[in-house]
């Protein structure tokens, strides 16, 4: 029979045996933020579409060629392409920036792009990500990067490069648009359509074209942090400080631009080579400008984003083994209707104390049950039938070792289970 429908390009499934690693990773990367002083915060999945393209910027990819964007009744909308834009709205239309400083807000989302699939990234993806508001101090850069690689470290990645970079802010780079421009000029024609519209308004973002034409056109162009203001370069400077005393490798990198045009200052990416060519695990900088762009009082801010598959597609080529499979504690087979039902009261109440247990409702012979027990890696078993219920007892079996208690099947199985459990977890 031929499957009504299909996958679509682009996204996937993230079937149970899975679900442990991504669990995994998701918890870790919630642990790092928590002790971080970080809290979470849910935002909507789609945004008013203005909403992107005055933040992440008119002159992007990300804007002119990835958003899934929809016809409202009255108004478009878009699935967020990634998560800032939609935590400084949420920031700002409840007031958030009204209370203490730095706030610092995590989340854990899904995002929405319409570019070519690849290693790590489809057109839905999910990202952690971390915010920072209020300080422009390079002390929160530190902070910020440090726990990403924190997150990075628990992991258990491996092979893990720190770039970073000074994009500079709106007057230095003033300076560095015109000595640009000028590198460019001789081969704006050679340059991507979408680039040609790019020189005018946004140089920089040439340098991030992926285009091998202008990455080649590119290559010698000259670098941002020669063009540094004094501000700009104390502050890059005072970063490369607090990471060196911190003891973090770092290399600077003058191709690191980011993709989103509300960058200012430290901009910084992790690196892989485990996953080819788009190695970039996490990357993150300062948005001093996008709060006052979205309507607010001039706010500094900054922050990161991590890929969750690119992590797990890093761990799994490094050989790592994450959030392996819970194992069934116990379980209790029957033979007959007067047995199932005894086996449903002391499985419910097992489950009542945080036991994976688990009894027939497939109404299998016992040989069955034993097999399906097997299956599911059952620590122990008990086999109820007439002669259990009559007696009051059951034999309990160590389901590695063979070895058999005898245990009550009334209200106190439960709590004999648990320190026999107990007991057995700690052997191990």
């Amino acid at each position: 029979m031929k499957l009504i429908t299909s996958r679509v390009k682009g996204i996937n499934d993230i079937l149970p045996e899975k679900v442990g690693s991504w669990q995994t990773v998701e918890r870790i990367a919630a642990d790092s933020a928590a002790v971080y002083g970080f809290k979470e915060i849910r935002i909507p999945t789609f945004e008013n579409t203005e909403l992107f393209v005055r933040s992440v910027g008119d002159t992007t990819d990300v804007v002119q060629k990835e958003m899934f964007t929809v016809m409202g009744r009255e108004s478009r909308f878009t699935l967020r392409p990634e998560g800032t834009a939609g935590v400084v709205r949420a920031v700002l239309e409840n007031g958030l920036l009204n209370n203490s400083m730095p706030q610092k807000l995590y989340y854990l989302i899904n995002c929405f792009r319409h570019e070519k699939p690849q290693a790590g990234r489809l057109w839905e993806f999910h990202q952690f990500g971390c915010e920072m508001f209020g300080s422009a101090s390079p002390d929160a850069d530190a902070e910020v990067i440090s726990l990403a690689k924190s997150v990075i470290d628990r992991l258990g990645l491996r092979d893990i490069e720190l770039h970073i970079n000074s994009i500079g802010c709106p007057h230095c780079r003033e300076e560095y648009y015109k000595a640009l421009r000028g590198f460019l000029e001789p081969h704006k024609e050679e340059l991507c359509d979408t680039c040609k519209s790019r020189f005018d308004k946004n140089p920089m973002r040439i340098l991030d074209c992926k285009s091998d034409i202008c990455r080649e056109i590119s290559s010698g162009a000259p670098i941002m942090v020669d063009y540094l203001c004094d501000n700009c370069r104390t502050h890059f400077e005072g970063l490369k400080a607090r990471l060196d005393a911190m003891g973090i490798e770092y290399t600077i990198d003058p191709k690191i631009v980011r993709g989103l045009d509300y960058y200012t200052k430290t901009v910084f990416e992790f690196i892989t080579t485990s996953i080819g060519a788009q190695g970039t695990v996490c990357g993150g900088g300062r948005y001093d400008g996008l709060i006052e762009i979205m309507g607010g009082k001039a706010t500094p801010a900054l922050g990161f984003a991590m890929g969750i598959e690119r992590l797990l597609l890093t761990l799994k080529n490094q050989g790592a083994v994450l959030g392996e499979e819970r194992q069934c504690d116990i379980y209790i087979g029957s033979m007959g209707d007067a047995a199932r039902q005894r086996a449903a009261v002391i499985t419910r109440s097992l489950r009542e104390e945080g036991f994976w247990a688990e009894c027939d409702v497939m109404e299998r012979g016992v040989k069955a049950q034993m097999k399906y027990a097997d299956k599911l890696d059952a620590a122990f078993s008990v086999i109820i039938g007439d002669n259990e219920l009559e007696n009051g007892t059951a034999q309990l079996k160590n389901m590695k070792t063979g070895e058999t208690i005898e245990l009550p099947i009334d209200d106190s199985f439960t709590t004999r289970f648990t320190d026999i459990r107990t007991a057995d977890m700690i052997a191990e």
